[in-house]
């Protein structure tokens, strides 16, 4: 039987696919460390389980298509802290930050249209955007430059009569970027001069290091009617398996769209709505706390990876990823051996190639994603394995 070029032609994901390797690896007793995936291990706040205990009602219903009223309620509230206002109607409820991109795509996006998006990127957007039927058009960035953007002109050269938005993650997954209000003014300017929406992923707004001043597309007020927001409690939360994210737009037309692709799939999970509707009266000092324990983590990994021969990374400024250029010709092939060849003491470590992360052939082969999540302990073993299997690798 046969089944769809759609589905064929989408990416496997560069950050999931060697799992089976690191299983295996785990059955014959390892300790594999996995840098590899964005999954905190920051303590889940209290208040997502004391609402779901709270629930008290006989029949678990079907809840509203956009979300249930106190989960809209408290995204408003949460995003007052940032100065950005907005209505009821302007926020749905979705099945984490996945869909809202997803969704976003298909609001604005017909078959064969193009999407700018500075690679490297967050992998699923390419999985998304194949799905959609979307081309992704990348706007190269280099580890060298820091990922910073290339000039103005430059990204206005890739745009066509197809260009519909352009989308990035900011703080950026997976390279740490924090983009300058420069940065931000420049696609400011494009999407107004050539009509095109801006689709700003920034699940990781609350992770900005070095005195930063965090600054969202989402406060630019004479673009607020292009801007489409998507969003999630999965990383600043660390509830990542709860599923809740949110599509957010002053575009009355957009939000009014994307809800027929909300009605279309019912509802988003009722008891993990009302999980997260708990979440607004988490207190600053979580956030703090969890601010601090991921800018240790993140110097701890990058000093680390400075004491390497050959190893090349700028200090990333936001998120709690590193992109680093490794000594060895493939990336893949050597994540894959240290699942499969390598050890020390019984134990070893699992990254992301990077070049999954790329649209460009060839770019990132010799990149990978290191996700710092784990605590300070597993993270000094991980970065040791790291060393002493680069130096037994190039022999």
């Amino acid at each position: 039987m046969f089944v769809s070029d759609r589905i064929k032609s989408m990416q496997e994901s560069p950050i999931r696919k060697l799992v089976p390797l690191a299983e295996e690896a785990k059955s014959k007793g390892k300790k594999v460390y996995h840098l590899n995936i964005g999954q905190p291990d920051i303590k889940t706040p209290e208040e997502f389980f004391q609402n779901i205990k709270d629930f008290d009602e006989e029949v678990l219903s079907y809840s509203f298509s956009q979300g249930i009223p106190e989960l809209i309620d408290s995204f408003i509230e949460y995003y007052k802290s940032y100065d950005v206002e907005f209505d009821k109607d302007d926020i749905l409820v979705t099945n984490g930050g996945s869909e809202a991109i997803l969704f976003s795509l298909l609001a604005v996006c017909d078959y064969g249209d193009e999407i700018l998006i500075p690679e490297p990127f967050y992998t699923n957007y390419n999985g998304f955007s194949t799905s959609a039927g979307v081309k992704v058009v990348p706007i190269t960035t280099k580890s060298e430059d820091g990922f910073a953007l290339p000039s103005k002109s430059e990204i206005e050269e890739l745009i066509t009569g197809k260009t519909k938005a352009i989308m990035l993650s900011n703080p950026s997954n997976p390279t740490g970027k924090v983009y300058t209000k420069e940065e931000m003014d420049i696609i400011k300017d494009i999407a107004v001069e050539n009509d095109i929406y801006i689709i700003a992923d920034e699940v990781y707004r609350e992770f900005v290091y070095d005195g930063l001043e965090y600054k969202s597309f989402a406060q630019m007020k004479e673009i607020e009617d292009r801007v489409i927001l998507t969003d999630s409690i999965s990383k600043r939360y660390s509830a990542c398996g709860a599923r809740i994210g949110c599509v957010a737009s002053k575009n009355k037309q957009v939000t009014k769209e994307v809800l027929k692709l909300c009605q279309s799939r019912l509802c988003v999970a009722t008891i993990e709505q009302v999980g997260a509707a708990g979440l607004i009266k988490v207190s600053k000092d979580y956030m703090q706390e969890a601010f601090k324990e991921y800018d240790k983590r993140r110097n701890l990994v990058f000093d680390a990876l400075q004491d390497m021969e050959g190893v090349f990374c700028k200090k990333p400024r936001g998120a709690f990823y590193i992109t680093a250029k490794l000594p060895v010709d493939n990336a893949e092939d050597f994540v894959r051996w240290l699942l499969t060849d390598y050890d020390i003491n019984n134990e070893t470590v699992m990254f992301a190639p990077a070049e999954g992360f790329y649209a460009t052939e060839g770019m990132g082969r010799d990149e990978i994603r290191i996700s710092y999540v784990l605590n300070e302990e597993d993270l000094n073993k991980a970065m040791n394995i790291l060393k002493q299997a680069l130096i037994e690798y190039n022999k």
